[in-house]
């Protein structure tokens, strides 16, 4: 007889009774400090108390309405959205998959609204990911997200990224948007290039095609820049936002500028969770927090420190770690040793890392995380690498 939990995943034998700030209590009795932050998604800690405020005080007045009303903290949030971004308006949902699907159905919508239905294809970038869905393992193009579930989605084509040649050389007449992480998550923490970004957007201009960034992980705050396209000044024509808006209630968003926005009119998409009373309080009260003045300034400033520290550490244990990658609090270590005993090594440590593709072990520690805690986890790790060395 198989499990009644269906069995794919493979966790980790180890569960929580309790999180606070950085930190997460075991069912094992130690505490552990938190350098995943559920991948990137509680990036203002454990039970942080304006998220319980807001999720308690919501919760005892109304959870979920649907879409068929109007939702006035919908509406105050994709306002918070707009005036913080590149963006005109905003679609929400339950997750980035969602978002991503909400992006690339805009894409296909613009054309056909402009007498274009044969421009359907979407260039995306090889080691990329979007989300778990047909239409996003297909943008992502890996064959370890395709294999088993049948024929591939139509409409999507994957090149290596950082060749702009290469890219000008892929674009069809079926071509009609670019898809690309500004820093490649799942595959390693793979920073794309500002130039790069910026030729991209020079040349979606000169062929009229649409730009779109995935910020499902880079997004909120996690490169110490509200969003990552803010580094390079890059501005696409839609984006999508997840994993931290929420700080671990699920919610999704996608943003976009007029010229798309005004595609998407009553009937072409909907959730019926999407956006609801209790998400979008609590992703209004992220935002709040993340946006006031000197918040992304301290992230910035963690960030650099934390750098810093690593930098010794890989000085010190070349024959454990090669490079580190990464920006912000978005940071992962490129292991000679296999990752998995680097993870495994710091969880006997009692630190919690994500494991990342290209042998990297990711660090996503919470926005929140001071000078203490990075002590902390240095020195986990230095003990870590004294026992692989």
């Amino acid at each position: 007889m198989i499990p009644a939990l269906l069995s794919n995943y493979a966790p980790t034998d180890l569960s929580f009774e309790k999180g606070e700030g950085a930190y997460l209590f075991g069912n094992d009795g130690r505490r552990y400090l938190d350098f995943s932050s559920g991948i990137a998604v509680t990036s203002l800690g454990h039970a942080h108390p304006d998220i319980v405020e807001a999720i308690t005080d919501q919760a005892s007045k109304l959870m979920h309405i649907s879409n068929l009303f109007r939702i006035p903290g919908q509406e105050e949030l994709a306002q918070k959205l707009v005036d913080a971004t590149f963006a005109d308006a905003v679609y929400f949902s339950n997750s980035g998959a969602e978002a991503n699907e909400c992006g690339l159905k805009m894409i296909r919508k613009y054309f056909s609204d402009n007498g274009q239905s044969e421009r359907y294809r979407v260039l995306a970038f090889e080691n990329s990911f979007h989300g778990r869905t047909l239409a996003t393992i297909a943008a992502a193009g890996q064959a370890k997200l395709l294999e088993g579930f049948g024929p591939v989605m139509d409409g999507f084509d994957q090149i290596p990224a950082g060749d702009i040649e290469l890219v000008k050389a892929s674009i069809t007449p079926e071509t009609a948007g670019i898809i690309i992480e500004p820093i490649m998550g799942e595959s390693g923490i793979q920073v794309i290039d500002p130039d790069f970004l910026r030729a991209l957007r020079t040349l979606c201009d000169e062929e009229g095609l649409l730009l779109m960034f995935d910020e499902i992980q880079t997004g909120m705050g996690r490169t110490g820049k509200l969003f990552a396209y803010e580094h390079s000044g890059v501005v696409p024509d839609i984006m999508t936002s997840a994993k931290a808006l929420g700080n671990g209630f699920p919610i999704g968003a996608c943003l976009a500028v007029e010229k798309v926005a005004k595609c998407m009119v009553a009937g072409t998409h909907g959730s019926t969770y999407g956006g609801n009373p209790l998400g979008t309080r609590v992703a209004g009260t992220v935002v709040d927090i993340m946006t006031a003045d000197g918040f992304m300034d301290r992230v910035a400033q963690i960030g650099g420190h934390l750098k810093q520290a690593l930098h010794g550490v890989i000085d010190r244990y070349p024959t454990v770690i090669e490079e580190l990658r990464g920006v912000g609090l978005h940071l992962g270590l490129k292991c000679k040793v296999e990752n998995t005993a680097l993870l495994d090594a710091l969880r006997k440590h009692s630190v919690l890392t994500a494991k990342g593709g290209d042998n990297v072990v990711r660090l996503l520690p919470p926005l929140i995380i001071d000078e203490d805690q990075i002590r902390e986890f240095i020195t986990a790790l230095e003990a870590a690498c004294e026992e692989l060395a």
